[in-house]
């Protein structure tokens, strides 16, 4: 089942891992051994979790990767569902 317009996942690090941690973004990419620019990046909504980000994050918040990828995927999903009438697909049937 679809939660209902999901946050991007970079709103939940930002607002779940790094707030309560007083952690800034560079100190963040820093341990996480990415750019500044990448996290920003997943931070601010403008690129998702790949899954090596994601077991970046996982090892650096003692979390699972499966959870920041189900989040990435709520979120795809919900947006794409909201262009659902846009798409152009036929139903197939057996003959």
């Amino acid at each position: 089942m679809l939660m209902h317009n999901p946050p991007h996942p970079g709103e939940i690090i930002r607002e779940l891992c790094l707030e309560p941690l007083g952690i800034s973004v560079t100190e963040a990419a820093k341990a996480l051994g990415v750019s500044r620019k990448t996290l920003s990046a997943i931070l601010n909504g403008r690129a998702g979790i790949s899954p090596e980000m994601a077991v970046r994050l996982s090892i650096a918040f003692d979390t699972s990767a499966e959870s920041w990828m189900n989040q990435q995927v709520q979120f795809d999903l919900w947006n794409a569902e909201q262009h659902r009438k846009e798409l152009k697909v036929e139903r197939i049937s057996a003959a």
